[in-house]
């Protein structure tokens, strides 16, 4: 994965502005004319133990399972592990969230992501806050951006939208995409947060472009996550533990490029 000297220079220059061109993502799209990226907020889960200053573990029932700080760990090789566990009657998955802990509004979202293996569990890469629960202005007072949702064990993968809460004011918009192979190894997903639109990416490769129920003006909180139900298959024929890996996430916002060259000379 990356080495610790790479984190280290990349963990200063996080502190003092811009990361260099060569530390950027791979997969950032083009920056607009006059426009330049900067790494705002990122975790490349190197260590031992789950920075507990940038996530929450949250604890509690999810749908079929229960949300558990047991099923959340570091594999101490840069990667941040989501398990899939059966402890008694009850199935354990995982979340972490950066919520009170960096809530944001617009810019590039991207996570490098390895996915789990068995049936009846599905990960995911979002954004939320409670705000989405508002009903009225469409979703611009909130959205759930759902960047990448993978209850399926081939080549598709969802992407969504929900706004105005959950109940009978619910709406939503959606889109299933299709990577040959991304199932197998890492894979990155991101969004580009636009003032206009949302354009959802995967390795880079535009899949979904978008300005459903408006566009968020908010800011979110970014969530990592697995749970258990129907939607991804019967828990019941799941060889367990299973798990999800992630690389890193990371996140981008568009700077004026004059702005970042004089950052960069400081």
């Amino acid at each position: 994965m990356k080495s610790s000297t790479l984190f280290t220079i990349a963990a200063v220059l996080l502190l003092t502005g811009p990361v260099a061109a060569g530390d950027q993502d791979d997969t950032l799209p083009k920056a607009p004319k006059g426009r330049a990226w900067k790494l705002t907020w990122r975790d490349e889960f190197d260590g031992k133990n789950l920075d507990e200053a940038k996530w929450e573990t949250p604890e509690g029932p999810r749908r079929d399972g229960w949300w558990s700080r047991k099923a959340v760990s570091l594999d101490g090789k840069g990667h941040l592990v989501l398990s899939a566990i059966r402890e008694g009657d009850r199935y354990l998955t995982a979340c972490v969230r950066t919520r009170g802990k960096f809530e944001h509004a617009h810019g590039y979202y991207v996570a490098r992501v390895k996915f789990h293996r068995q049936p009846g569990h599905w990960t995911a890469f979002w954004l939320f806050n409670d705000s989405v629960n508002k009903v009225g202005d469409d979703g611009r007072d909130g959205t759930e951006i759902d960047i990448m949702e993978k209850p399926w064990l081939d080549d598709r993968v969802q992407h969504a939208l929900h706004w105005d809460g959950y109940g009978k004011e619910h709406k939503s918009a959606g889109h299933v995409s299709k990577t040959p192979g991304v199932m197998d190894g890492f894979h990155t997903f991101a969004l580009w947060w636009k003032d206009d639109e949302y354009v959802f990416y995967i390795d880079g490769k535009e899949k979904w472009r978008t300005n459903a129920g408006g566009v968020c003006r908010v800011p979110l909180y970014v969530k990592l996550s697995d749970e258990v139900g129907k939607w991804g298959g019967d828990i019941a024929d799941a060889k367990l533990p299973d798990r999800c890996l992630v690389d890193y996430v990371r996140v981008y916002d568009l700077v004026d490029s004059e702005s970042k060259k004089e950052t960069e000379k400081d």
